[in-house]
């Protein structure tokens, strides 16, 4: 099994970035928990992360010939903007979870809006990094539901 996790604008520079919403944790510890835990779920993973909503696009149909089996994606300031991205999420078909490591229903009025939900399998706000590893296990266990 392979799991594309993608992340949209700004999520690289975590730790930086409002360490009061985000935590001071780095995009590279990010990148290393889910290793960690792909191991663990014994996935394959891939990571990317763009700041261009053409890249993330791009991304997303590559994930569907590299044969991904499921995308856990941070779609970032794209979520509240990018039918272009949700288009792409919808057009590959491929079971996606739609993560958040703020609880965005707590934030301004503009992160109500979640172009990514209607097309994702699941939303995960609120639990940090955490969010990213829950959304990992909740493709294993659809992956396995569906056998």
């Amino acid at each position: 099994m392979k799991f594309l996790v993608l992340n949209g604008p700004n999520i690289n520079i975590l730790g930086i970035r409002e360490p009061e919403i985000y935590g001071r944790q780095s995009y590279d510890e990010l990148c290393a928990l889910i290793k960690e835990h792909a191991k663990k779920l014994g996935v394959q993973v891939e990571f990317y992360q763009s700041n261009h909503e053409g890249d993330l696009v791009d991304a997303i149909q590559r994930s569907y010939f590299d044969g991904v089996d499921g995308i856990v994606f941070n779609p970032a300031a794209y979520t509240h903007t990018s039918v272009a991205i949700a288009d792409a999420v919808k057009g590959v078909g491929i079971p996606t979870v739609e993560v958040h490591i703020s609880e965005v229903s707590e934030r301004e009025a503009f992160r109500q809006v979640s172009y990514i939900r209607d097309v994702a399998v699941k939303t995960i706000t609120g639990r940090g990094f955490a969010g990213y590893t829950d959304a990992m296990d909740f493709l294993v266990k659809l992956q396995g539901d569906k056998k």
